[in-house]
């Protein structure tokens, strides 16, 4: 009998998913058939079951409810407002007694009679009352599918631990096979028992996965109910709900989302009065929908109300001290629509039982935080706000950098992390400013701390013999973490640590090494927050200073890196936007006449390899960019940032390398940016020799993509303050400035349209640049 009655209770749970959203939909469109019939359905398999299980109370519900839909589906009444709520109280009060049958307690006492007088036609709405707040929000969970098996959470968690030890013991393997020699055999057996513990992995974390539908199920009915007792008429449109989710992670985003729902219909959207005289439609229009992004979740909440007042925002912040004067003047829209996540920053009018308190926004945020992901807003007045959550997809393994201060060892999450630089590198400088130490890496002033310093540790290391780890931490601005040194990337099995340690603010949890040590897995946000890091004052005072890299010097830094092929190659640092790394099987793939690869929502040329076959496993990818465009450029790995500081011999044809030269005490080839732009965009001719060359030392695009093109080919290339007479001068369109005696001003344009051939070439056609350059300087060679 126990095991019938848990058949039931999971039967009856399943079926109530979805009724709430039916139900309101039925009362938006009375005469779909197919809902009414599934509500139908609902009731009257109850009723048949409490028959043979003796739940008297159930059975007279059910068989009321049953009764009155009947009614409906013979055409004897016409649905409205008032039976709706009726049936909704109902379903309410089945609930109820449905979750107590499952715990084993007795069901929950009083009198059904009110409620079943409810349903009859005539009867005053006073059933929407005996609805339940906990029935309002609160999904029931479950999944329903063709065939399927019940198993316990429990169970599930202990296979899933078993997989992420598996993972640790692949880890370790593989730093063994990485100092012992290796022998074909060995490593292929390796390749093959990774893929195997890979796809295991994977199955699993679906085990773990439910639907969205899950999530969004209550959301109709919690909407109806806000706006029946807020005096508002709300529709919501869901969009998304096959999306598929950790179930973790789902009950961890459902109080965030819940509120900022409660937000949007309480405060966002208006009364139908005040729509009207602004000339919207009287009914407010609340969209939900969700989306896959690579590991990621978007989860994107819009509405049409009133928006967000941003000044309003910044006056409350200035009044509540959150922000001195001067810093609110310098604010960008966007961040001042972030002041909402800031403590006691409410612009409500009014204080409801709903919201407005200033209590929320800033834990929806740092819940969302809490488990890597990220809460942006957009707002514009009169016209609505939207809301995306982004959250990764699941909370067990994460890949992470490990790093160190003198013998112990942390873990970073690579999500956060942007780049890593040596702090005794040509293009990066340390100094304290006001006692804050911030870092200037390639013109870009940050925020540094020492980890060292955060955590108390002996380090036997100065400031600049460190390596700094450039973090982003999720919804914050950037800032450097010295470390004495870094190790591997790794993909680490994430556990909760002690409630002690998670009350520093420091760490998102803990994980162990492949040697099986315990790490502690930092929280970029909270390290910022606990070494005192003011992200938002440093990263505004450094926007907008141009690249300090002397342009016309010898030493240019470049990024040196180990190509598909093993070649020794090196890229200009300043074209390099960042690095990702892709599953190959699933991100690149030949498309439109050439090789691509999706890298987030962007799908670019991929260069740096020629036969999509050559991948296997994951590959990492440069995201290249000249300031308009990007392109990705696959490789193995980053040796070091390096300076060139020798002749570079040129190379006798063009193409993918411009040159070679001595780094380090090794040939590298250098890879020519203008060249793998122009094979994307425009045409490719062998480049001639000229004579001398004057271009803008401010500019950074001309610098990094021009320069380089022009010097391999043989020119002498002079800045704008150089004594020496240029034979041509290279200028954006639109730049008014004067030719050199006897020589004569090439303008380039971003536009192929906007140029004519003769005195300005779209900036990517090199042939009609060389062929420019060819004609300036004729007969003076």
């Amino acid at each position: 009998m126990d095991d019938l009655i848990a058949d039931f209770v999971a039967e009856c749970r399943e079926m109530l998913e979805a009724l709430g959203g039916e139900i309101v939909a039925w009362e938006a469109n009375p005469d779909d058939r197919a809902r009414l019939d599934s509500i139908f359905r609902f009731v009257h398999t109850v009723k048949g079951n409490c028959g043979f299980f003796d739940f008297p109370r159930l059975e007279a519900l059910s068989h009321a409810a049953e009764d009155a839909l009947a009614d409906c589906r013979t055409g004897r009444r016409a649905p409205d407002a008032t039976l709706v709520s009726a049936v909704l109280a109902i379903i309410d009060r089945i609930g109820e007694m449905i979750a107590a049958i499952d715990a084993g307690e007795e069901l929950p006492e009083g009198d059904d009679s009110s409620l079943i007088d409810a349903l009859a036609p005539g009867a005053e709405g006073a059933a929407a009352q005996a609805a339940t707040p906990a029935a309002m929000e609160a999904g029931l969970k479950g999944t329903s599918t063709p065939r399927t098996i019940r198993l316990s959470v429990e169970l599930l968690d202990r296979v899933m631990s078993g997989v992420s030890d598996m993972v640790l013991a692949r880890n370790e393997l593989a730093r063994r096979l990485r100092e012992a020699p290796g022998e074909v055999e060995v490593d292929g057996a390796f390749e093959r028992l990774s893929g195997i513990i890979a796809e295991m992995r994977d199955a699993i974390t679906r085990t773990r996965m439910q639907r969205i539908e899950n999530l969004f199920v209550a959301l109709p009915r919690m909407v109806r109910d806000l706006s029946a007792e807020l005096g508002k008429q709300v529709l919501v449109d869901i969009d998304g709900g096959d999306v598929e989710l950790d179930r973790e992670m789902i009950e961890m985003i459902r109080d965030p989302l819940t509120h900022i729902i409660r937000n949007a219909v309480d405060h966002g959207i208006e009364l139908p009065a005040e729509r009207m005289k602004s000339g919207k439609r009287e009914i407010g229009l609340l969209s939900v929908s969700a989306r896959q992004s690579g590991n990621q979740i978007l989860i994107e909440i819009a509405d049409d109300g009133k928006g967000i007042e941003a000044s309003k925002l910044v006056d409350k912040a200035v009044a509540n001290g959150v922000i001195e004067r001067d810093a609110a003047q310098k604010m960008t829209r966007g961040e001042q629509l972030a002041l909402i996540f800031e403590a006691g920053l409410s612009t409500a009018q009014s204080v409801t039982a709903i919201s407005g308190r200033g209590v929320g926004m800033d834990v929806v945020r740092s819940n969302v935080e809490r488990i890597g992901g990220v809460v942006e807003v957009d707002s514009t007045p009169g016209k609505g706000t939207r809301m995306i959550l982004r959250v990764p997809l699941t909370l067990t393994i994460i890949p992470a950098l490990t790093v160190s201060i003198g013998t112990q060892h942390f873990a970073i999450p690579r999500s956060a992390i942007e780049e890593i630089v040596r702090a005794n590198g040509s293009s990066v400088t340390l100094e304290k400013i006001g006692g804050a130490g911030v870092a200037t890496i390639r013109g870009r002033r940050v925020p540094e701390v020492a980890l060292a310093d955060i955590l108390g540790l002996p380090s036997s290391m100065e400031d600049n013999e460190r390596t700094l780890v450039v973090l982003r931490p999720a919804g914050g601005d950037v800032y450097a973490l010295a470390v004495d040194r870094i190790h591997d990337h790794e993909e680490l099995v994430v556990k909760p640590a002690a409630p002690a340690v998670m009350a520093t603010g420091l760490y998102a949890g803990t994980t162990l090494a492949d040697d099986g040590s315990p790490i502690l897995l930092f929280d970029p946000a909270g390290l910022a927050q606990v070494g005192g890091v003011r992200l938002e004052a440093v990263e505004r005072g450094g926007r907008g200073v141009e690249s300090a890299v002397p342009v016309n010097s010898n030493d240019v830094p470049v990024l040196l890196f180990r190509g598909l092929d093993g070649a020794r190659r090196a890229l200009r640092l300043g074209v390099v936007d960042r690095i990702e790394e892709v599953v190959a099987s699933e991100a690149i793939r030949p498309s439109a006449g050439q090789l691509r690869v999706q890298l987030g929502e962007a799908i670019l040329p991929l260069a740096g390899v020629e036969n999509v076959d050559e991948f296997e496993g994951k590959v990492r990818v440069f995201r290249l960019n000249d300031g308009e465009h990007e392109i990705g450029y696959a490789f193995r790995e980053v040796i070091d940032l390096m300076n060139i500081d020798r002749e570079v011999i040129p190379a006798e044809i063009p193409g993918a390398i411009s040159g070679v030269t001595l780094i380090d005490g090794e040939p590298a080839e250098l890879i020519d940016a203008h060249w793998l732009f122009a094979e994307h965009l425009g045409a490719i001719v062998r480049p001639q020799t000229q004579l001398v060359c004057r271009l803008p030392e401010g500019d950074a695009w001309m610098q990094n993509m021009l320069r380089p093109i022009v010097e391999a080919a043989g020119y002498l290339v002079i800045g704008e303050n150089d004594e020496l007479s240029a034979d041509v001068t290279i200028v954006s369109q639109g730049k008014d400035i004067e030719p050199d005696e006897g020589g004569r001003i090439l303008r380039l344009a971003t536009d192929p349209d906007a140029a004519d051939g003769e005195d300005s070439v779209y900036r990517y056609d090199r042939a009609g640049l060389l062929m420019a350059l060819k004609t300036s300087s004729a007969g003076k060679r």
